[in-house]
This record gives C-alpha cells, sequence and structure tokens, in this order.
C-alpha cells in the first residue's frame, strides 16, 4: 500500500521536511494523483538503503 509524505514519515521516523525535499530533489520517487502525492513502499525502501549507515554518520565524542 502506498503511503502520503506524512504517513512515510510516521512509518520511517524521518521528518517530514525532509521526505518532501528528498521528493522534491527525485531521490525519493513518488506520484501524484490530483492534488494527493504518494510514495510508492518499493520506492521508499530503495531510497531506506540508500540512506548512509549509522555507524559511519554518527561521530561519537570520547568521553
Amino acid at each position: 500500500m502506498s503511503a502520503s509524505p506524512e504517513e512515510a514519515s510516521a512509518l520511517t521516523g524521518i521528518g517530514l521536511t525532509s521526505i518532501r525535499e528528498a521528493i522534491s530533489s527525485g531521490d525519493l520517487k513518488a506520484k501524484k494523483r490530483g492534488r494527493r502525492t504518494i510514495v510508492p513502499p518499493d520506492d521508499l525502501r530503495v531510497w531506506l538503503k540508500t540512506l548512509p549507515d549509522a555507524h559511519k554518520s554518527i561521530e561519537v565524542s570520547p568521553a
């Protein structure tokens, strides 16, 4: 089942602004049906796989 950007944000825990920016840039594929923007689940999965791994992007400061 497809998700709206708001639903995609809630499902992934990624902010709505980040979801919308990814759609606008073409990084996250979405479809339009009238005024609704729809994110197909396969495209959401593909986009999530392109995000960097957490251990590579999180800097830990020494204590």
